[in-house]
């Protein structure tokens, strides 16, 4: 069923029976996707004396805890309060959902002994558009991403100029398919983090990061309408279920 979305300065249409998930489920095993040294999560039944929640071992319902960590476990979508000294929720900072957003593909460039997303090639990419959001799929693309353990891999990385750009040029929300748009150990640099909110000088508190997304290579580049949901946190972060959705015209 096709339907008109009304945006801040433009209208698409786009079919919302056929969504585009770009996130990663968290489970409880390893193949679940693992950063910042931490183990797989933990989902585990309460017990409390004798009873035990988990139907199988004859409870009247499943009840698990849930343990985990959201920039290291999964997709999650964070504000500049994960690097402020001061607290500030990504619950506060995301109060509107939909955005006009611009799918693209981006091989890391070789630099020294990291390798690198650059201005140019984002530049390059996004070929004179200027979206609400953007989504940076790395390449190679495989579905191995979905279960990839990236500690002490030296994962690629945003560079400070490209956030720069990004944040220049009126992007409020980046999602990427790594766990960090910064390089895994930088002495807490944190370039691109800072560049993209802004931060300390006068942070973006409209503005996110998504991270730990993956983009099936079905998904084209090109331009969609983005669904940004997250959990209701009040967190720095919170697990995220970013959706895309074709657009079948605008006007």
């Amino acid at each position: 069923m096709k339907t008109t979305i009304q945006l801040s300065h433009k209208s698409v249409v786009v079919d919302f029976q056929k969504p585009l998930d770009i996130s990663i489920p968290l489970q409880a095993t390893h193949q679940n996707p693992l950063a910042w040294y931490q183990d797989k999560p933990v989902i585990a039944p309460v017990k409390m004396g004798d009873w035990v929640g988990k139907v199988s071992k004859g409870g009247s319902v499943n009840f698990n805890n849930v343990f985990f960590n959201p920039h290291a476990h999964g997709t999650h979508t964070e504000c500049f309060g994960h690097i402020s000294e001061t607290f500030y929720s990504v619950n506060e900072s995301l109060k509107t959902f939909f955005f006009l957003a611009e799918v693209i593909s981006v091989t890391p460039k070789k630099h020294e002994e990291d390798q690198i997303i650059s201005e140019e090639q984002i530049a390059a990419s996004l070929n004179g558009k200027t979206p609400e959001a953007i989504i940076i799929r790395t390449l190679r693309n495989s579905t191995s991403k979905k279960s990839k353990h990236w500690s002490n891999t030296n994962w690629p990385f945003l560079h400070e100029k490209a956030a720069l750009f990004l944040r220049k040029m009126g992007v409020k929300h980046l999602l990427i398919d790594l766990p960090s748009v910064d390089k895994e150990e930088d002495d807490g640099k944190l370039l691109a983090h800072k560049a993209f909110w802004n931060y300390p000088r006068n942070p973006r508190k409209d503005a996110t990061i998504t991270e730990l997304i993956f983009v099936p290579n079905t998904v084209k580049d090109g331009s969609y309408l983005l669904n940004l949901q997250i959990a209701s946190f009040h967190n720095d972060a919170a697990p995220s279920k970013p959706i895309l959705y074709k657009i079948e015209s605008s006007f």
